[in-house]
């Protein structure tokens, strides 16, 4: 699964048709105005989803560590939830420049940009749903989460978390490759002929393992959660729920149209569908929806900002503590309080407080 992967079937017709010599062999779809349309569309979308996605998370990771100082399990969650995005958003300038041209950097560098890609892509999600777990333990099993929701728990989790990002993008780093046709350098994901198994079981990976498992464990997660909070009396209670919603919102709104066009490439793929303008429009609408879902990346540092009062005050002041970033903060009336201590010691307290620390 790379950026840009657009079947190249923009040959000329009359090759066409001095090539398909009996009308019994069905002709490729023609899909030159797609290519063109990446051309266009692609890059300068890539290079603003890199920029605030590699501005943002870079503010989180700088955050953390100088601030927070890593001394609990959702500390240890969103600096690899930073790091999954920063690893993302590193591969975009790449894919951009391919998309607006072609391949030029090498075999090596085209497994290599496919792997980070992967990787950042499954570990993003993985670390988000993550979180999620650690919300439910924080808020509607707060016994529990004394013994579960330790800084050495955080480490361990993380650890295997990566290990099942970095196996699940195996396929797509064995099966990258750089080859060139009709003077035009590709790095695609090419899989053994005549493998419609491989395609298919990828596409599935991304739709199970990218949408519907970390969706079902999001959705039960804060469903108990704004269920444990409607019993709390707290004039905080409405944020907190907004706040839950924001997050499940905005990762379903990003991330599942690009699954359901995905989906519906795999039944093309496995001639279910068979139409050569419903295949057109389905590759606009991939280049379309992979783009949507690359802005998710992007996001997380807002939500955080916005929606997370301890973290929002951590950012104001890092950016007062730079020269020269403190003159256009003093305009806006910003105060901060002293900074509350991290502690590596959980302690069962109020569901909004433990809600705010997990954000």
């Amino acid at each position: 699964m790379n950026p840009t992967d657009i079947a190249d079937t923009s040959l000329d017709e009359s090759v066409y048709s001095n090539y398909y010599a009996y009308e019994s062999v069905p002709q490729p779809c023609a899909k030159a105005g797609v290519r063109a349309f990446g051309e266009l569309f692609l890059p300068p979308l890539y290079a603003l989803v890199f920029a605030l996605g590699l501005l943002g998370n870079s503010v989180v990771v700088l955050v953390l560590f100088k601030y927070k100082r890593l001394k609990s399990m959702t500390d240890v969650y969103l600096l690899n939830l930073a790091i999954s995005d920063l690893l993302f958003v590193l591969s975009l300038p790449f894919w951009g420049y391919y998309a607006a041209d072609q391949w030029v950097f090498g075999l090596g560098l085209c497994k290599l940009i496919s792997w980070m890609y992967l990787v950042g892509f499954y570990g993003g999600i993985f670390f988000i749903v993550l979180l999620s777990v650690d919300r439910y333990l924080a808020i509607v099993r707060a016994v529990l989460s004394l013994r579960a929701r330790t800084l050495a728990s955080g480490v361990v989790t993380s650890l295997a978390t990566w290990a099942v990002a970095v196996f699940a993008s195996l396929p797509g780093l064995a099966f990258s490759t750089c080859y060139t046709e009709r003077n035009h350098t590709y790095c695609r994901t090419r899989y053994p002929a005549n493998s419609t198994a491989w395609k298919v079981l990828s596409s599935l990976e991304v739709n199970v393992l990218g949408l519907l498992v970390p969706s079902g464990i999001m959705l039960f997660c804060y469903s108990l959660i704004i269920k444990t909070l409607q019993r709390c009396k707290n004039e905080k209670r409405n944020r907190a729920v907004r706040m839950i919603l924001a997050v499940v919102v905005l990762f379903l709104g990003f991330w599942a149209p690009y699954n359901v066009v995905l989906f519906l490439e795999t039944l093309v793929e496995l001639e279910v569908l068979q139409d050569c303008t419903f295949e057109r429009h389905l590759d606009y609408a991939l280049q379309a929806t992979e783009t949507l879902a690359f802005v998710h990346c992007c996001l997380n540092p807002v939500i955080y900002f916005f929606l997370g009062e301890k973290f929002r005050k951590y950012i104001v002041q890092l950016f007062k503590s730079c020269r020269g970033l403190s003159v256009l903060c003093q305009p806006c009336g910003l105060r901060l309080d002293p900074a509350d201590a991290s502690s590596s010691t959980y302690t069962q307290s109020t569901a909004d407080q433990d809600l705010r620390d997990a954000l």
